[in-house]
């Protein structure tokens, strides 16, 4: 597999929403949450399906493959936009399905999408890590761990979400090394998702470097990016906030794209858009209702890291 699309796949899964809301549930440990009381539910509702289908429509335009399904409609699923969280791909055709900590979440997971990539992609085996939850083991998918698909490194912020038993199995099974760290925001509050303050692109990497509690694991991860040639961007807590770093590289037929919220991308210095767009073009998409539940772009694309059965 070619070095662009190792790091940056070309496809993804969408969801798109019927019945969204900030869901109470996950609401207590996910401080980026918010609540939305100038709208009704159904104009709420409503607004997330029209930001999805526009987002999708966008990527598309890019060069991105995108495998669009509707959600199910139902009131206990109202985080489906957010596949990334259920399920992986990984190259030589592996799937992985992860346990989730909220009981809401876990009837997102859906055997039509599996069925959709072993019919358009190469799927030797896949690995279901959901029984997990019987023993209250969570680990929520590419949102608790940001994968270096390159240097092979999982890096995972420890909370609720992220199971340190859960990740040894996963990292064992797909060949990743483990590195956890634990983390506090502007509160001292544990983040939720390692992919709310990290982005890993081919070329560059956005990590908020002060929300890692320990200096010396700052300071571990800053040279583990930096020695893989990475240009290493280190975003400030409000940048954070605004989920800068929850954004993805992909790759199109014509270069690489950073597929990023216009809120995230207005918090970006020129600095940081000069690195970034040396080697990927910005691609921002206007999800402020999507951003309510607690997640961003990152959270609504679940890469496509295998080979296509019909390219």
């Amino acid at each position: 597999m070619a070095k662009q699309y190792i790091q940056a796949p070309a496809s993804v899964v969408m969801i798109r929403p019927h019945r969204f809301h900030p869901n109470p549930e996950t609401a207590t440990d996910n401080a980026f949450q918010r609540s939305n009381d100038d709208h009704s539910a159904e104009i709420t509702a409503q607004e997330a399906f029209t930001e999805v289908t526009d987002a999708a429509r966008k990527l598309e335009a890019a060069g991105v493959r995108v495998h669009i399904f509707e959600d199910r409609g139902e009131k206990e699923t109202p985080d489906s936009v957010f596949p990334n969280n259920w399920f992986s791909t990984h190259s030589g055709g592996h799937i992985a399905l992860y346990p989730m900590y909220s009981p809401s979440r876990r009837r997102e997971r859906r055997y039509d999408i599996i069925d959709m990539l072993k019919a358009e992609y190469r799927v030797q085996d896949i690995i279901d890590y959901s029984s997990l939850e019987y023993d209250d083991l969570f680990l929520e998918g590419t949102g608790a761990m940001v994968l270096d698909h390159i240097a092979r490194i999982a890096y995972t912020a420890q909370s609720n979400r992220a199971n340190a038993i859960a990740l040894e199995r996963f990292c064992t099974h797909f060949n990743f090394e483990p590195m956890a760290f634990a983390t506090a925001d502007k509160n001292g509050n544990p983040i939720y998702h390692t992919n709310v303050m990290m982005c890993i692109a081919t070329d560059f990497a956005m990590v908020g470097f002060d929300i890692i509690q320990d200096p010396e694991r700052r300071r571990e991860i800053y040279a583990r990016l930096e020695e893989t040639g990475r240009d290493v961007i280190s975003l400030s807590h409000q940048q954070i906030e605004e989920f800068a770093g929850n954004a993805i590289e992909l790759s199109t037929p014509e270069g690489r794209i950073l597929a990023i919220s216009t809120r995230a991308a207005a918090s970006l210095d020129e600095a940081q858009k000069k690195i970034i767009e040396h080697t990927a073009r910005i691609v921002e998409l206007h999800v402020p209702t999507v951003e309510l539940a607690g997640g961003s772009v990152r959270c609504m694309l679940a890469g496509i890291h295998l080979s296509r059965r019909y390219p």
